[in-house]
């Protein structure tokens, strides 16, 4: 089973018994306004059921629970894109509001861009940042992510224009 350790938890894949704590921690408004509108909100038991069940059985897993004192508390993930765009993987991730702020995307992000370098064939692994979204600019950037671009007013959340940053990482440029 694939499985990281963090200072403050691990990642690791989803398993039936996260529904409940994926519901908690899922369900909040700070959280969604700084994703795309395909995760919900409010985050229903219903949801819950439905992610791990499409998520529980990969061999090569491209999400990843965040756990922390044995709940399920976030997510870290990616998508391999297609056609021209093959080689490039789109790297995504939120965290429970309660633990904000004590490093653990921080350590998880470096943890899943070598995941994808190592076990995907992919160049480039980009991530797409809502304006007013500081911290997770600073977590891209600790990463070794570089600000390629801004898309001005390229994204809507609540009724709302919002520029999207762009940040990327090549695999030449990991260490």
């Amino acid at each position: 089973m694939i499985t990281f350790d963090l200072t403050l938890g691990r990642l690791r894949p989803w398993r039936e018994g996260d529904e409940d704590s994926l519901t908690h921690h899922a369900s909040n408004r700070r959280i969604w306004n700084n994703v795309r509108d395909f995760f919900p909100y409010p985050y229903t038991p219903r949801d819950a059921h439905s992610w791990v069940r499409s998520n529980k059985s990969y061999q090569q897993p491209n999400n990843l629970a965040v756990e922390v004192d044995g709940q399920a508390v976030g997510n870290i993930g990616f998508t391999v894109k297609d056609d021209i765009y093959r080689y490039n993987a789109e790297i995504g991730y939120w965290l429970s509001e309660e633990y904000w702020g004590r490093g653990i995307m921080t350590e998880a992000v470096p943890i899943m861009t070598d995941y994808i370098f190592s076990n995907f064939q992919v160049n480039r692994i980009f991530a797409c940042v809502l304006e007013g979204n500081i911290g997770s600019m600073r977590v891209l950037e600790s990463a070794g992510y570089r600000h390629e671009a801004i898309h001005k007013k390229a994204a809507v959340k609540n009724n709302q224009y919002l520029d999207e940053h762009v940040f990327a990482i090549l695999r030449a440029e990991r260490g």
